[in-house]
């Protein structure tokens, strides 16, 4: 498989990344744990070198998987990725508040460190910016951990553009993740072009519109009880059946390519740039294999074009998470 850079410090990777939330963690798809494994291995065979997690997911089952797999005799062949941010000793009902204490930042690690089954991590993201923090102090003690050899390169994850210049004057950013698809694609705006000023990598997560972007007609009352779908405001009723519009017009564009609308969506991120490197996700060897297909699929330049006007910004209905998940992103004043 083709790799990218993420960064100007030498993180080299594999040009689609695997996301290994869903095995874990806020999708209730039934994910079974042998066919979970059998598709991290897989991946590693395929040539995908990029898997995220973080201490959230699960909490902590997500680190431990890939802990279980990746780790050992195969920790050479991966790049992990994993992220600490919150404050897990509250009750998940009540929602986890942020914690980027410095203190707080070097004991999630040594313990992210354990159950990856690993003595370095080589991608350590913040998960979400947190207000109480200078982010000079977060990134100082990141980048101790740099020193100290426990960790290799840094990142940030839905940081603004000026969060993302203050962070980068303390310590090298080598790659920031945020939501970036052909139904969120507001990055574009600021974040992505300060990015490439400053030579950091954009790792896009939901890359497939969780799930919708693969041609997937489900609204939230018909996802599981426990799926946080079921709350997702683009997968509510009125939202829903606007947005299905948009979806004709992507598999339309797939139909003429002879490929899936989930290989189109990410073929068309592949396309925005050599410094991007999207993460999907997904439990199944089957959708695995269909996935890394998207790096053979070469879009007509009249249909990339077609795309970027049929999902333009503002024609996506709905916001990308509930009040309080929008809260925690770090925008612009």
């Amino acid at each position: 498989m083709e790799t990218r850079k993420l960064g100007r410090q030498g993180l080299e990777v594999s040009a689609l990344g695997l996301g290994c939330m869903g095995m874990s963690a806020f999708y209730k798809t039934g994910a079974d744990q042998a066919e979970c494994e059998a598709t991290l291995l897989e991946a590693v065979d395929a040539g995908v070198t990029l898997f995220d997690t973080a201490e959230v997911y699960g909490p902590f089952t997500n680190e431990e998987l890939l802990g279980r797999v990746l780790g050992g005799a195969r920790r050479d062949q991966a790049v992990l990725a994993t992220k600490f941010g919150f404050d897990l000793t509250q009750a998940p009902g009540g929602g986890w508040g942020l914690d980027s204490r410095p203190d707080h930042i070097r004991e999630v690690v040594e313990k992210s460190l354990q159950r990856l089954n690993t003595d370095r991590i080589d991608l350590l993201y913040q998960h979400r910016v947190d207000p109480q923090v200078p982010i000079e102090d977060v990134v100082g003690a990141m980048a101790e951990l740099v020193r100290a050899g426990k960790v290799r390169y840094l990142g940030l994850s839905e940081a603004s553009a000026t969060t993302l210049r203050r962070a980068h004057a303390v310590h090298p950013i080598s790659a920031l993740q945020s939501e970036y698809s052909l139904w969120e694609r507001g990055v574009e705006r600021t974040v992505l072009p300060a990015c490439r000023e400053l030579g950091i990598g954009l790792v896009p997560y939901s890359p497939l519109g969780r799930g919708f972007l693969t041609g997937q007609r489900t609204r939230a009352a018909d996802f599981p009880e426990g799926d946080y779908r079921r709350l997702h405001p683009r997968f509510q009723d009125g939202n829903f059946d606007a947005n299905l519009q948009l979806l004709e017009k992507l598999e339309g564009v797939a139909s003429r390519a002879r490929a899936t609308p989930g290989q189109v969506a990410l073929a068309w991120l592949l396309a925005q740039g050599p410094d991007i490197v999207p993460i999907f996700g997904t439990t199944r060897r089957a959708r695995l294999r269909e996935n890394l297909g998207a790096a053979q699929v070469q879009l007509a330049s009249c249909d990339q074009f077609l795309l970027d006007q049929v999902f333009a910004p503002g024609n996506v209905a709905g916001e990308r998470y509930l009040p309080a998940g929008m809260a925690t992103l770090d925008r612009e004043p």
